[in-house]
C-alpha cells in the first residue's frame, strides 16, 4: 500500500491550499478584549481596541463569561437552543481566537491582552525548549515557572493595581495551576464547581469595591463536544444549560455592570475515516524529535538537519488538506501575532501544520486520550476561529 493510500483518499490530488486567513490580531482578536475591558474600568495604558466603552455607557463593573467551545457558527447554527445569548447578537461582535484555537493560548490571549507570539503559551503540547521533552499546557509541567515562561502583567495584575476589585470564578482544581498562575494571575479565585455555583458567586464578585473586573469560566460544552462530538445531541443539551447560565448570570449582575459572553475556540467534527495516525504511517514520524500541538494544529520539532525533508513529506502527504510551512514563514506570516521574540520562536515546531481541510493528524500510541476524541480544534478555519463576544447588561440586552 503507498502513503497516499495510507493517510487518506484525498492525499493523491494535488491542490493548491487556499490562503491563511490570519487572525485579526490588534483589531478583533480575542488578545484584544482584556485591554478594552481594561479601558472600560479606566486601567492605565489600556485602549478600547473593540469599541465597548460606545456600546455600554461608561460602567464601572465588568463580568467575562467565557465558556469554552463557544464557537461562534455553532451558536449562530443553534439558535433554538440558545434563545438568551442569540438575543444578544445585534450587540455584540465576532472575534477571532488566534493561533493555535485551543484554550491554553486562548487564555494566555485574554488573561495578558496579547497575541500568543507575545504571551508564549503556544498550544496544547509544546517543546520545552533544551530539554527534549513537551509540556502539556493545560497540565503544566512542575520543572517550569509560570512566571519565567509568561513574564507579561496580566489585565488582572494591573487592573488591581488601578484599583479595580478583581476576582476569577472558576472550578476548585484551576486554582493555583502553573496556567492559572502564568496568565489569570492578580485575581482572587473563588472555587466554583457547577452553573449555580458560578452565577451566584460572580454575581456576588461583581459587587466588591468601586469598581470590578470579573472573569468567570464554563467547560462542561467543551467536554461534550470533544467526548460526543459538536453535532451530538449531548453538545445541544448542553448549550441550552449554557444559556440559562448566561441569563442567570446577568440577572445576578449589579444594575451597573455588563456581562460580556465570550470563547476561547470553535469546535468541528472529524470523522475516523478522515484520521491520519502518524503512529501508523512512518513516513511522518521520520526526522521528528517530538510531536506537540494538536490533532488540527501541529507543532514537528524535528531533529537537527531534518526540517526540510520533514516539512516537504509532510507536505506531499497532507499538503492538500493541511497549512504546512516552516517555523520562519509561519512567523514572518504573522500566525502567532505581529511580534515572536527569538525565545520564544523555539517552542514553535520546526515545522507548523494547520489543517484547512477535514483532517485530523492523530497519534494513537502517544496520545491514545486525545486520539479518541471527536470534536476537535485547534486551525485557523472559521469553524474554529470564530468566537462570540456578546454583551448584556444586568437582567438583559443592552
Amino acid at each position: 500500500m503507498s502513503a497516499p493510500d495510507l493517510v487518506g483518499p484525498d492525499a493523491a490530488r494535488v491542490r493548491p491550499p487556499p490562503p491563511v486567513p490570519v487572525p485579526a490580531y490588534g483589531a478583533a482578536a480575542l488578545a484584544d478584549l482584556s485591554p478594552s475591558v481594561g479601558a472600560l474600568l479606566g486601567v492605565p495604558g489600556c485602549r478600547d481596541v473593540l469599541g465597548l466603552g460606545e456600546r455600554t455607557g461608561g460602567v464601572r463593573r465588568v463580568c467575562v463569561l467565557l465558556v469554552d467551545g463557544l464557537g461562534g457558527a455553532l451558536l449562530d447554527a443553534h439558535p433554538e437552543h440558545a434563545p438568551f445569548l442569540s438575543s444578544l447578537r445585534g450587540s455584540g461582535r465576532t472575534l477571532t481566537a488566534g493561533f493555535p484555537s485551543t484554550t491554553a493560548t486562548s487564555l494566555g490571549s485574554l488573561g495578558t491582552g496579547l497575541p500568543p507570539g507575545a504571551h508564549g503559551v503556544l498550544g496544547y503540547l509544546v517543546a520545552i525548549p533544551g530539554t527534549g521533552r513537551l509540556m502539556n499546557s493545560l497540565r503544566w509541567d512542575r520543572e517550569v515557572d509560570p512566571l519565567a515562561w509568561q513574564p507579561h502583567p496580566t489585565i488582572f495584575e494591573r487592573a488591581a493595581a488601578a484599583g479595580v476589585a478583581v476576582r476569577h470564578v472558576g472550578p476548585g482544581f484551576h486554582h493555583g495551576t502553573g496556567l492559572t498562575t502564568a496568565v489569570f494571575r492578580g485575581a482572587e479565585y473563588r472555587p466554583a464547581e457547577n452553573p449555580g455555583e458560578v452565577a451566584a458567586l460572580a454575581g456576588v464578585a461583581a459587587r466588591d469595591g468601586d469598581r470590578s473586573l470579573v472573569y468567570a469560566y464554563h467547560g462542561d460544552l467543551d467536554r461534550a463536544g470533544h467526548v460526543y462530538g459538536c453535532d451530538s445531541a449531548a453538545w445541544r443539551y448542553q448549550l441550552r444549560h449554557v444559556d440559562l447560565l448566561a441569563r442567570s448570570l446577568a440577572e445576578a449582575l449589579p444594575s451597573d455592570a455588563v456581562l460580556l459572553v465570550t470563547a476561547d475556540h470553535g469546535m468541528v467534527d472529524v470523522v475516523p475515516e478522515r484520521r491520519v495516525d502518524v503512529d501508523r504511517v512512518p513516513a511522518l514520524r521520520d526526522g521528528v524529535e517530538l510531536l506537540g500541538g494538536e490533532a488540527r494544529a501541529r507543532h514537528v520539532y524535528t531533529r537537527p538537519g531534518a526540517a526540510a525533508d520533514v516539512r516537504a513529506t509532510w507536505t506531499a502527504l497532507l499538503g492538500d488538506r493541511m497549512w504546512v510551512t516552516s517555523r520562519e514563514e509561519a512567523v514572518a506570516a504573522g500566525w502567532f501575532g505581529p511580534d515572536v521574540s527569538a525565545e520564544i520562536a523555539l517552542r514553535i515546531g520546526d515545522v507548523v501544520a494547520a489543517a484547512f481541510g477535514e483532517v485530523a493528524v492523530v497519534a494513537s500510541e502517544a496520545e491514545p486520550l486525545e486520539s479518541a476524541l471527536i470534536g476537535l480544534h485547534g486551525s485557523m478555519t472559521t469553524a474554529e476561529q470564530r468566537v462570540p463576544l456578546l454583551l448584556a447588561r444586568a437582567g438583559g440586552t443592552l
